[in-house]
C-alpha cells in the first residue's frame, strides 16, 4: 500500500501530470478514416426519446414483467476526437418495460454527471462522487428494488429511477469508500454480490467489494497489486473470488500524451490468476500464473472435487496495444481454463475461437457446473467491437463441446444477450441441467441498414429456431457495453 510519503509526492506531482497531459492533447493527430466509436455504428444519439408505442412481431411472453435495461457510452458533446476512448463517453441508459404481453415505453436518459447536467442547464443532482470522473456508462444494474448505473476506474455509482432518470451519485448509500466496479457477481446461497475493484489513481492496490442484498457494502478488502492494472471483471466459485491480473496496466506515456482512457499493453508486467477465499484477506490468495492475455468478461466458475477450478473465459490476445482509442485485437476466442492451486499453474484450453466477446449463462447456475454459454460474434478485423461483420450468437455447449451459431443476417449487429428465467419453477440443480436453457435470451440488435433496433426475444431450449417475439426501436441504439433484465 502506498506509503504518507508516496501520497506525498503523488499529490505534487499529478497537476504537473494532468497539465503536460492537457497541452498534449490538443496536438495529437486526427485518427485516420475517422474515429472507429464515435462515427459510422457508432454515432451518438443527439436525443432523450420517450416512446409509448411500438411495433411488435410475434407473442411476448405474458410471464416476462419487467425490464430490458442497456447502458453505454454517448457522449452529449462533441468529443475531442483525437484523444477520446469509447470507454469514457457519457453514460447513456436505455430502457424498454415489458408488462402484461406488451411493450409499455422505451426511454433513453443520460447518466447525469456534472458535465452533462451543466451542458443541459439543469441543476447538478446531488449525492457523493469521485472527483475525478462522475460518469457512469458501464453496466446498469438492479440491487435492493433499486436501479444503479455502475462503472469501473474510480467511479461511483449512480441511482436511477424506474423510468431512468438520475436520482443521485450514491456510494451505496455512504458504504463504499475506494472504487467499485462494472460487474458485481451475485452468490445465489447467500444473496451478496461479489466484485473485484480498481481506482485508475491508485497503482498499488484493488479491492475485493462485497455488497449485501440491502444495497451496502460489507467488505472492502485491500489486495496488493503493481503498476495499475486495469481489471474489469471477475468470477466467483463457492468458496473462492477469482482475481485476473493480466498485463494491461496504466500508461504513463498515453496519459502524458493526453489520452482520456492511458492504458496500454504492458507485458513485462506478468499474467496471473488469484484465488481469493471469500472472506480471506490479501495473504491467503494462491496466485496462479498464466500465460500473457486479456480477459475481459468471464461466463461461470466452478469447483471441481479434486480442489481445482473451473473458469470459462473470453480471451483477447492483447489488449490496448492495436488502438488508443478502444478495444481492438487480432482474436478474442472462447477458452475453459482449469487452475489447480495446488501447482499454481492454469490449463488452457480452447472451446470455441471464433472472433466473440460478451458470454453470458443461466446465472442460477453461478458456482456450479454448468452446461451453457451464450456469446456474440465480433468483427473480424482489429478497428474494435462490433465495428463491422460480427452478425451471429453463439450457444456453446460445455458437455459436449458443440457450438451451434445463430445467423442474424447482413448488416445486423447483435448486442449483449442475457438470459432470462421462464419461471420461478425452473429450478436448476447440479445434478439434472435439462432445465438449464428453460428461458429466453433477450438482447438488442442494431440493423445498420435502416438505423433501427430491434430488442429480440428468443427461446433459448429452441436457439435455432423461430424468434418468440421481437419489439422494433425506430431509430439506431449505439453499440453500448451491458444490459441485464430486472424484473418487478
Amino acid at each position: 500500500m502506498a506509503s504518507v510519503i508516496e501520497k506525498t509526492i503523488r499529490s505534487a506531482v499529478t497537476p504537473v501530470i494532468t497539465a503536460v497531459a492537457n497541452y498534449n492533447r490538443k496536438r495529437l493527430p486526427e485518427p485516420n478514416g475517422g474515429h472507429p466509436f464515435l462515427d459510422g455504428l457508432h454515432a451518438p444519439m443527439q436525443n432523450e426519446e420517450t416512446i409509448s408505442a411500438m411495433q411488435v412481431t410475434g407473442h411476448i411472453p405474458e410471464q416476462l414483467d419487467g425490464r430490458y435495461l442497456r447502458i453505454g457510452p454517448n457522449p452529449l458533446k462533441k468529443a475531442h476526437s483525437p484523444s477520446h476512448h469509447w470507454f469514457v463517453g457519457d453514460g447513456m441508459a436505455h430502457g424498454i418495460r415489458i408488462k402484461g404481453g406488451e411493450a409499455a415505453w422505451y426511454r433513453n436518459r443520460w447518466i447525469r454527471s456534472n458535465a452533462v447536467s451543466d451542458a443541459l442547464g439543469e441543476p447538478r443532482k446531488p449525492g457523493v462522487r469521485n472527483p475525478r470522473s462522475d460518469t457512469a456508462n458501464t453496466n446498469i444494474v438492479g440491487i435492493d428494488g433499486r436501479t444503479f448505473a455502475i462503472v469501473e476506474a474510480g467511479g461511483f455509482p449512480v441511482e436511477l429511477n424506474d423510468e431512468l432518470d438520475t436520482i443521485k451519485h450514491n456510494p451505496f448509500d455512504g458504504t463504499l469508500t475506494h472504487a467499485f466496479s462494472a460487474h458485481p457477481h451475485l452468490d445465489p446461497k447467500t444473496g451478496n454480490y461479489h466484485a473485484i475493484c480498481y481506482d485508475a489513481a491508485t497503482q498499488d492496490t484493488i479491492w475485493h467489494v462485497v455488497v449485501n442484498p440491502a444495497g451496502k457494502v460489507i467488505r472492502e478488502e485491500p489486495i496488493a497489486v503493481k503498476d495499475g492494472p486495469s481489471i474489469h471483471d471477475c468470477a466467483i466459485t463457492e468458496n473462492y473470488v477469482l482475481v485476473l491480473d493480466l498485463p494491461a496496466t496504466l500508461s504513463m506515456k498515453r496519459l502524458i500524451k493526453g489520452f482520456q482512457f492511458p492504458y496500454d499493453w504492458n507485458p513485462d508486467h506478468g499474467a496471473r490468476v488469484g484465488l481469493l477465499p471469500k472472506t480471506g484477506s490479501n495473504d491467503d490468495i494462491i496466485w496462479c500464473d498464466v500465460e500473457p492475455c486479456y480477459v475481459f468478461h468471464p461466463a461461470n466458475a466452478f469447483e471441481t472435487a479434486d480442489g481445482k477450478v473451473i473458469v470459462d473465459v473470453v480471451v483477447h490476445e492483447s489488449m490496448y496495444a492495436q488502438s488508443p482509442y478502444g478495444p481492438g485485437g487480432e482474436w478474442a476466442r472462447f477458452e475453459r481454463w482449469t487452475i489447480d492451486p495446488e501447482t499454481k499453474s492454469v490449463d488452457r484450453k480452447i472451446i470455441h475461437d471464433k472472433n466473440q466477446e460478451f458470454p453470458r449463462y443461466n446465472e442460477r447456475m453461478t458456482a456450479q457446473p454448468y452446461r451453457y454459454v451464450y456469446s456474440v460474434a465480433l468483427a473480424e478485423n482489429d478497428s474494435g467491437v462490433f465495428d463491422r461483420g460480427g452478425s451471429q450468437l453463439f450457444k456453446h455447449d460445455m458437455d459436449s463441446g458443440k457450438t451451434l451459431t445463430r445467423e442474424l443476417g447482413e448488416d445486423r449487429y447483435p448486442g449483449e444477450f442475457v438470459f432470462v428465467p421462464r419461471s420461478d419453477d425452473s429450478v436448476v440443480d447440479a445434478k439434472e441441467d435439462a432445465r438449464e436453457d428453460d428461458g429466453w435470451l433477450i438482447g438488442l440488435v442494431i440493423d445498420a441498414a435502416n438505423e433501427t433496433t430491434e430488442l429480440q426475444i428468443l427461446n433459448a431450449d429452441d436457439f435455432m429456431g423461430e424468434l418468440q417475439a421481437v419489439i422494433h426501436v425506430p431509430h439506431r441504439i449505439p453499440p453500448g457495453f451491458h444490459g441485464n433484465w430486472v424484473a418487478n
